[in-house]
């Protein structure tokens, strides 16, 4: 099946922050989540939690490497208490919109449904704090949207996420050089490798499992019973943001000639979304069969990354 690339929408929120901080110099999305290793890997952490994205990788452990190879510098501050922290993000302001996270998506209350902490991170820009309200543009959606301080402040502090710390936000945002999107694709391969080739971590929960040994767990957690949380988690976030990030590394591997390395990871895509339809409507067999056949893939994206 030859690769035809992904428009539209979906879970992209820390590559669309950074295209609305990098304003009309921002490379398209898709190379953004290209520079940072999403795609290339698969974790099933503790066992139990998947994610169609490196062993032992966060947002945080890709942005520098990304923003080095997109020919961008910014400053990073994290920590201290609330009060801090909103003075410092107010004095930030002065200068223009501030990137901030991760934050816990369960307190931004202008999503609908959205009532207490989920364990989500997320990320946002922030526009303006405004007496009691934060106005910001969340790219889950929501542009100008406000919300209360009080609940920005409890997303912000971050304390139902498994990564990151408190208060943490992006300002001074500077192109140190212009880089082709060629060459971005070009600059990020050795780190697309080395998450590939990512072997066990100290840092990790006990249990965790990485690429095709992830894949082969969750087709036998999934076949000998999907529970609803489990198949919440899939079908509403690691499917579609999965399945994009492998199509988007797709287009980027061809734009530099790696044409084998791309059909391999258009291949992935095409397994990963198809996991969406058996997995809403209970096919769970369905879904273990494309989980195994995805397995062996990571193994053969990493050679052809290595030109073997």
């Amino acid at each position: 099946m030859q690769h035809f690339p992904y428009v539209g929408s979906g879970p992209y929120c820390y590559a669309n922050s950074f295209a609305m901080m990098f304003g009309e110099d921002a490379p398209p999305v898709a190379i953004i989540e290209f520079a940072t290793g999403s795609p290339f890997g698969m974790q099933l952490v503790g066992g139990t939690l998947p994610f169609f994205d490196p062993y032992g990788w966060t947002p945080e452990a890709g942005f520098e490497e990304a923003l080095a190879a997109l020919g961008w510098t910014s400053s990073v501050t994290k920590g201290q208490n609330a009060e801090e922290a909103l003075a410092r993000l107010r004095q930030a302001l002065v200068s223009g919109p501030v990137w901030v996270g991760p934050v816990e998506m369960g307190h931004l209350r202008h999503q609908p449904g959205m009532k207490g902490p989920i364990g989500a991170d997320h990320y946002i820009v922030v526009l303006a704090v405004e007496g009691d309200r934060v106005r910001m543009h969340d790219p889950q959606g929501y542009p100008f949207t406000s919300l209360p301080l009080a609940d920005f402040l409890a997303a912000w502090r971050a304390q139902t996420l498994d990564y990151g710390e408190p208060f943490t936000m992006r300002t001074d945002f500077r192109r140190v050089r212009k880089v082709s999107d060629q060459d971005v694709i070009r600059a990020s391969l050795p780190n697309a490798i080395r998450w590939l080739s990512m072997g066990e971590s100290r840092h990790l929960p006990p249990g965790t499992l990485g690429n095709g040994k992830a894949a082969e767990t969750l087709a036998d957690m999934i076949e000998a019973g999907c529970d609803e949380n489990l198949r919440g988690h899939l079908i509403h976030f690691a499917v579609r943001v999965g399945a994009r990030r492998l199509a988007d590394a797709a287009t980027c591997l061809a734009r530099i000639g790696e044409a084998h390395a791309a059909q391999i990871a258009s291949r992935q895509a095409q397994l990963v979304g198809a996991l969406q339809y058996p997995l809403t409507t209970g096919a769970d067999a369905e879904a273990a069969v494309l989980l195994r056949a995805l397995a062996p893939s990571y193994d053969r994206l990493l050679s052809a990354l290595q030109g073997e």
